[in-house]
């Protein structure tokens, strides 16, 4: 919540400036020597009112910015508890203040805490070939999404990694103890300046680019790679390290049915730093290679093990099938042997 002396934008108008005083719910906030009145709720904080220590780099937060403060609560004031909110469900993101003017814009980073917990938090940021810096450290109250920073456009070069460690608490009642936990994501900072990166979200009214930290108390962890150690990786298994559950035969005959099992498990060593895009590649390489060198081994048939899922995988096998391989039969594999997670193919 905004307090005196803090400097705030409005939310759903233009303009902002330092609040001189609160009157209830109302903010007067001076721009430029004129007093506006404001609902407190539309205010969003820019800069809180604490003074930034002396040596202090302009990309760092204040230090020891406490959210909520830590004294015990009465019981007629602790927050209503949900059945859901057992579960840690906590979304780093960032809001453009004007997702139509992207080449000109500046954001907001928020934290949403979406659980029963009360969050002990650091938020940092770190640029590549440099240490990680503090830009917020504070409590975050239960089911409370919090502003963390206002970012400019020279801000966000330096933000190569985003990261949030937290500990998860309750005050004056029995908890489930959660582990702390320290989540760190590599940041394409070019997707600040695109519009298609920003997408819908439950906890905004506006696109942002979010980052889950934790999902049904399970921290996220993705781990960056370069692309020459994927590329290694794909090499590796299309050599003769090839699994044996995903075999092709050498010469096969007529009425052969050759199994091709295409979970990303059974074609990667690791799948460290891929996202869903990057694995369907990989999948749909080896579905092309077994295809290609199996096109002048008529009456062939061979069924590519893909899974039921959401039906990605398979939707995209039959896409390539009709434009690449209009001449072969396509039905789906032996319920009995694969169940619903298999397609076969009929050389022609």
């Amino acid at each position: 919540m905004a307090q005196t002396g803090d400097m705030v934008r409005f939310l759903n108008s233009v303009g902002g400036g330092r609040i001189v005083r609160i009157e209830d719910d109302i903010a007067y906030v001076d721009e430029d020597g004129f007093e506006t009145p404001v609902l407190l709720k539309e205010c969003v904080v820019v800069a809180p009112a604490q003074p930034k220590a002396a040596a202090q780099s302009k990309f760092v937060a204040p230090p020891s910015v406490v959210v909520s403060e830590s004294k015990p609560q009465k019981e007629d004031d602790r927050t209503e508890e949900t059945p859901e909110g057992e579960k840690l469900n906590i979304v780093l993101a960032y809001e453009p203040e004007e997702i139509k003017h992207l080449s000109t814009t500046e954001y907001d980073a928020y934290l949403v805490n979406d659980s029963n917990y009360y969050l002990y938090f650091t938020y940092l940021t770190r640029a590549d070939g440099h240490g990680w810096v503090t830009r917020f450290a504070g409590i975050v109250e239960p089911s409370i999404q919090v502003h963390l920073e206002h970012i400019t456009r020279e801000m966000v070069p330096e933000m190569d990694r985003v990261a949030i460690q937290y500990v998860a608490f309750k005050r004056d009642r029995e908890f489930k103890l959660k582990a702390p936990v320290a989540v760190e994501y590599a940041v394409d900072t070019t997707k600040f300046f695109k519009l298609h990166c920003f997408h819908d979200n439950v906890y905004f009214d506006s696109p942002v680019i979010a980052f889950d930290i934790v999902k049904n108390d399970i921290p996220q962890r993705p781990v960056s790679i370069d692309s020459s150690r994927l590329e290694e990786s794909i090499a590796r298994k299309k050599g003769v390290d090839r699994p044996a559950k995903s075999p092709v035969t050498k010469n096969p005959r007529k009425g052969d049915i050759i199994e091709v099992d295409l979970h990303v498990n059974e074609l990667l060593d690791t799948t460290a730093g891929l996202d869903n895009a990057d694995i369907l590649q990989v999948q749909m390489e080896e579905f092309n290679r077994v295809m290609n060198d199996n096109l002048k081994n008529k009456g062939v048939k061979i069924v590519f093990i893909h899974g039921k899922g959401e039906g990605v995988l398979r939707n995209a096998i039959l896409k390539e099938l009709k434009h690449k391989y209009k001449s072969c039969d396509v039905q789906d594999a032996s319920f009995r042997e694969y169940g619903f997670g298999a397609t076969q193919v009929t050389i022609r």
